[in-house]
């Protein structure tokens, strides 16, 4: 929907909110969704205002944006839950002529694959005249969620309340042909789908869809590439220009935060220590009191909350990390003391001498001595170790602002490859690729979804990618992407789903075909990696482009690989392309650099030379006065595990 006239209203309900009490990030985070959604035009018309949980004040905006401001739809988030103050729904209630409940199911039941909770929601949908006016959970994970459930409906829901004639009957013959090309596909049943413009932008099948490439041709095919042979930095460069965030969400979960991009700073609400607190196990005594013999008038623990006063002439015994108590401006270590008296059989102490003289403040920590009470103690685009865990767990922050991470979806392409607890046939090979790409990630921090093997058909290939591209952010295919009559991944890019390839060729080894697009997709932009066949130029592929992508998409601001010098422990001709050479780095104490020990042999397909590899050696292209490197030769190694 690209109308410039549209309207869309975001009203926060919320005590707090309202007061200033606490800052408001629901409303604020749906006015981004919006504008970076394409749905609604490059710039919508969009209010905005906070009201507290009172039927009159919610109704009062409602009836203003409807019947004034002529709001085409508004979306409320807060108010829909059990609490007694929660009467959004009620307000709602009273100021719609018709109910929508179509959208409140889709919302629940895609919210109840999440969490059980979601059925504790009681949101109401509904129009009034021209508006359509939705109830979103308070929270902003639950809001965002809830709109991008029911986002695919609302273009076409708002031009049949507008009665947007012409844009009705383009939407509903793309619905008829969807439904036509299903039932021609399928034995019995009636189909039913609803989809925006952008979604059936691509409504015939490959047949149908007369592309610049004729598939079945296979005699006329091009007998050499017409992509240039790109340097690697030069696509390195194109990937990470393409690759931007996708988003912000807020953790539900402290442990959740963990190995994520911070998208916001972060300040410490309390002071830490909260109080003043003892540094070493010993005793609170006062400084003035110098050396000398002291009566103990009881013990404080860590965590006690003790209302213990000390005099001078007294002192009390205290453990580390334990309230300093009223009285005492100084801590002497229990080594630096003498036991003169006890009770109870050496269960009391009763008196003891302090040996050395302290001094005001020793062995104190003061109050906010680590940490000052609104500090800023982690900063936006900061990655989340086990470090800033910690840091965040101190100052009991468990929901923090990240940046999103992809939806990645991962295939592999041909009819030669079958899984591997399959039986193989003739001509077949075991697919390894999904595996490897798919762990590769995971140990990067990244989730990918397996979509299978994707047959040797651009049918099949066009109808996966095009299922696919509705739900994910990247796809990773391997195979498919050389010069073989069954190779159609390009085409169906090219010819089909109208991507843009920005390289088809790298001048590298292994890795040549390695071939990256996009493609404009319901609004937004995916990011497709067509990588090599073969197991080794897959994983390595995937390491010098894929990676840098995906880290750059969640936020990391230096998302390449770390690059080394190391030094031969082997000789090696050179090849006439840069080769990335499987490696096995250590670092003897008596060298200055680590030594690269090679994996064995180098060949495409054997994927034996990744095992135990933690580098690749970036060898140079072999030229006239440089043919081969020596031993102890000094080279670049960019390090893909840990030393």
């Amino acid at each position: 929907m690209a109308n410039q006239d549209l309207k869309i209203g975001i009203l926060t309900v919320s005590d707090r909110c309202s007061r200033g009490s606490t800052e408001d990030k629901s409303g604020p985070n749906l006015i981004r969704i919006i504008q970076e959604d394409a749905s609604f035009g490059k710039n919508p018309n969009i209010i905005y205002k906070c009201v507290a949980d009172e039927v009159q004040d919610i109704k009062t905006v409602l009836l203003n944006w409807v019947d004034n401001e002529m709001v085409n739809l508004i979306l409320t988030t807060g108010g829909t839950g059990f609490a007694a103050r929660d009467v959004t729904p009620e307000a709602t209630r009273q100021v719609i002529d018709r109910e929508a409940p179509g959208l409140v199911i889709a919302m629940i039941t895609k919210s109840l694959s999440s969490t059980p909770m979601a059925m504790l929601s009681r949101s109401v949908c509904g129009l009034r005249k021209q508006t359509l006016i939705i109830n979103f959970p308070g929270s902003v994970k639950g809001s965002q969620e809830c709109y991008g459930f029911i986002r695919p409906a609302l273009p076409h829901a708002i031009d049949l309340m507008r009665e947007s004639t012409e844009r009705i009957a383009v939407t509903h013959e793309e619905i008829q042909d969807v439904e036509v090309s299903k039932l021609n596909t399928r034995p019995s049943g009636h189909i039913h789908s609803h989809k925006t413009p952008l979604q059936t932008q691509h409504k015939h099948d490959l047949k149908q869809n007369r592309t610049r490439e004729d598939f079945y041709k296979v005699a006329e095919r091009a007998r050499h590439s017409p992509f240039p042979m790109l340097p690697v930095q030069d696509a390195v460069k194109i990937v990470l220009d393409k690759a931007k965030p996708i988003g912000k969400e807020v953790t539900n979960t402290l442990l959740e935060s963990h190995g994520r991009v911070l998208a916001s700073n972060v300040y410490a609400l309390d002071p830490v220590p909260p109080f003043p607190a003892s540094i070493k196990d010993g005793y609170a005594v006062v400084a003035a009191d110098g050396a000398g013999e002291r009566s103990v008038i009881g013990p404080i623990t860590a965590g006690d909350a003790s209302n213990i006063k000390i005099t001078p002439g007294s002192v009390a015994r205290i453990s580390t990390g334990a309230i300093v108590p009223e009285g005492a401006d100084a801590v002497v270590q229990i080594e630096d003391t003498e036991l003169l008296e006890s009770a109870n059989e050496g269960a009391t102490e009763l008196k003891v001498k302090i040996l050395s003289t302290p001094r005001v403040g020793q062995d104190i920590r003061p109050v906010g001595f680590d940490i000052k009470a609104g500090e800023k103690v982690l900063s936006v685009d900061d990655y989340i170790d086990s470090a800033e865990l910690g840091i965040l767990a101190t100052i009991g922050c468990t929901n923090v602002e990240v940046y999103k991470l992809p939806m990645i979806a991962v295939c592999s392409t041909g009819n030669e490859v079958c899984d591997p607890g399959v039986p193989l046939g003739v001509g077949q090979i075991r697919d390894s690729n999904r595996f490897s790409i798919i762990s590769l990630l995971k140990s990067e921090g990244f989730q990918a979804t397996d979509m299978g093997i994707i047959r040797d058909s651009p049918d099949d290939v066009s109808k996966k990618f095009k299922e696919k591209l509705l739900k994910y952010d990247v796809i990773i295919t391997t195979g498919g992407v050389s010069m073989g009559e069954k190779d159609y991944l390009k085409g169906v890019l090219h010819g089909v789903l109208d991507a843009t390839i920005h390289f088809g060729r790298v001048f590298m080894k292994p890795g040549k075909p390695t071939t990256f697009a996009t493609v404009n997709y319901n609004g937004k932009t995916k990011l497709i990696f067509c990588l090599p066949g073969n197991p080794v130029s897959a994983v390595v592929t995937c390491h010098l482009f894929v990676i840098p992508a995906l880290r750059k998409m969640g936020g990391y601001s230096q998302p390449e690989a770390t690059i080394i010098k190391a030094k031969l422990a082997f000789s090696i001709n050179l090849d006439a392309r840069p080769e990335y050479h499987r490696a096995i780095l250590s670092w003897p104490r008596q060298e200055s650099l680590p030594l690269a020990s090679s994996t064995g042999s180098q060949c495409s397909s054997r994927i034996t030379s990744m095992r135990s590899a933690n580098a690749l050696l970036i060898l140079p292209p072999k030229q006239d006065k440089l043919k081969r490197l020596e031993i102890g030769s000094v080279i670049e190694a960019m390090l893909i595990h840990k030393l």
